[in-house]
């Protein structure tokens, strides 16, 4: 009973998706059909209003501590996959060894498929708050990621891109 949108609905989209992010849903509909509804569109939890706020945060601490399935995070493009816990990357089935940072910057532009960033962005992303990081940095960077990404698989399409005058995208 979201204003303009329906959570059953927005929770269906979310596991259609493959979005396994926990979802705890707070309503004010108590019926056991509507629980049921809510738990066969994706929620992994259930709470009717009136609730006591420790029970709120005992659900959500809960929630929490579910081990998160694999599946969620793995980013996957096209025939590149990166693995965030494991620090995999691997493109055509191949092995790829990143630097940290070639890491952080490819994990960074996984998450943002398609759109283009601008160097500022991937600065105020990838690196420290505190570091005094170049615009050329981000180049450098780009052309060492290509290198391993793009360069060792020609029958591939490339997938770093640069647009002109704005910054880079993956996709």
């Amino acid at each position: 009973m979201l204003p303009g949108m329906d959570g059953i609905t927005i929770c269906k989209t979310l596991r259609k998706e493959a979005n396994h992010t926990p979802i705890l849903m707070l309503t004010a509909k108590g019926q056991l059909q509507d629980k049921i509804e809510g738990f066969e569109s994706g929620a992994d939890d259930y709470l009717t209003k009136p609730f006591a706020f420790e029970e709120l945060l005992a659900r959500v601490r809960a929630l929490t501590k579910r081990p998160r399935q694999l599946t969620e995070n793995i980013l996957t493009l096209h025939d590149l996959s990166l693995h965030p816990e494991t620090y995999e990357v691997t493109r055509n089935k191949k092995s790829i060894s990143l630097s940290g940072k070639e890491f952080s910057l490819l994990e960074y532009m996984m998450r943002h498929p398609n759109t283009v960033l601008t160097k500022d962005q991937i600065i105020s992303h990838v690196w420290e708050y505190s570091s005094d990081i170049l615009p050329n940095t981000v180049e450098v960077y780009m052309k060492n990621l290509r290198a391993k990404i793009d360069i060792p698989f020609p029958k591939e399409k490339p997938l770093i891109q640069t647009v002109r005058g704005f910054g880079y995208k993956i996709g």
